[in-house]
């Protein structure tokens, strides 16, 4: 057989396949009215597994991951018709489209936002692009910007996510399995690291560098220049240039921004010294409650998935399936659970769409434990 016969088998092959198909989802509608009829849940995974060997055991071994990798395609793609044909809302979706309803129309201009570090921080800088007028409450550290807004002291928190250079901020994403929360907006800002001193101290006198550890890694090329000089990590930038402003040393300076230098009296020894000019630091704002805005375009998620064959692809699967963009995919080990780790998504999707509402039907069953982490605008 030649390959344009070959070709032609195909076709009409793929012909009838789509024909059964087609007719296997109808099929699928019939029993998805009868588990609605009777309260029953579209989900049964002991029917699927038992549907899947049996059908494994019709093939021939080399065929037989296959025909498992189609079918569990297939009940996917059933289950997914069932929600859309008989409109059954999981709880979250219930709980997203009430918060739809519920949400103001305008973000917010005036709040009382949680920032960690002091006056000056980049977090201050990001909290004030967020909102016209904020109440800023200072944190001593991360922990406390989560505590604050899940105990109601402040109404929202802005804590920094990632780095276009030295990557994510992996404490916030440790701190994110421990705390409940909404992501309501984010920010992206850029970064300009100077070296700041004393008025008078010259580059050569200096010994010791304050600094937060995420601008200590966007400036690693530019303190190799500076070998001798003990490097201390402080909580913040701001809080880095505070430090060297009340120490009345000579021999210190701080990596912090050109706004901290004129807050605490230092000056700039050498300006822009990150090793990327193109540093951005995305900054996140919080809420402890779910918020959905008009123009929220992008989801966040965490799930932990089950240790089996398969349990990343068939998520990646439905972002896929339902064209929507992975912008994101992250994984942190969990603490006190040994080889389990949180995945982190981000996904391009319009909160009002329709496939929206559709991934958030599915993905709560093709994980152990999934969260929400909400649904916003970046700016």
């Amino acid at each position: 057989m030649d390959l344009k016969e070959c070709r032609e088998k195909i076709d009409q092959i793929d012909q009838e396949i789509v024909k059964k198909i087609e007719e296997r989802m109808r099929v699928a509608e019939q029993i998805g009215c009868y588990k609605k009829e009777h309260n029953q849940p579209i989900t049964d995974l002991l029917r699927e597994r038992e549907k899947i060997d049996a059908l494994t055991e019709l093939t021939s071994e080399d065929m037989a991951s296959y025909i498992r990798l189609l079918y569990f395609s297939i009940m996917e793609m059933s289950k997914d018709h069932q929600r859309k044909m008989l409109n059954m809302e999981t709880p979250l979706v219930k709980e997203i489209t009430t918060s739809l309803d519920a949400t103001g129309r305008v973000f917010p201009s005036k709040a009382v936002v949680a920032c960690q570090g002091v006056p000056g921080a980049y977090s201050q800088q990001a909290c004030e692009k967020v909102f016209k007028i904020p109440q800023i409450v200072y944190m001593k550290n991360f922990n406390g910007v989560f505590a604050a807004i899940e105990q109601g002291l402040c109404e929202y928190g802005i804590l920094p996510l990632e780095n276009s250079t030295a990557g994510s901020v992996n404490q916030i994403y440790d701190l994110m399995m421990q705390h409940h929360f909404y992501i309501v907006k984010s920010v992206k800002m850029k970064i300009d690291h100077n070296l700041l001193a004393a008025p008078g101290v010259k580059k050569e006198e200096i010994k010791e560098v304050f600094s937060h550890e995420q601008a200590i890694l966007q400036c690693e090329e530019y303190l190799k220049s500076m070998p001798d000089v003990k490097v201390t990590i402080c909580e913040n930038t701001a809080e880095a240039a505070k430090k060297v402003a009340c120490s009345g040393r000579k021999d210190v300076a701080a990596l912090a921004s050109y706004t901290c230098g004129k807050l605490y009296g230092l000056e700039c020894i050498e300006e822009g010294i990150q090793d990327h000019g193109n540093n951005y630091t995305r900054f996140i704002c919080i809420s402890k409650k779910m918020e959905l805005y008009p123009g929220a375009d992008k989801t966040s998620l965490m799930m932990v998935l089950s240790h089996k064959p398969g349990a990343l692809y068939n998520v990646l699967a439905r972002f896929y399936s339902l064209g929507l963009n992975l912008l994101k995919l992250e994984s942190r080990p969990i603490p006190d659970r040994d080889f389990q780790f949180m995945f982190y998504f981000d996904i391009e999707c319009q909160v009002y769409s329709d496939e929206f509402i559709r991934l958030m039907s599915q993905l709560e069953e093709l994980s152990d434990e999934f969260r929400y982490l909400g649904s916003y605008m970046e700016i």
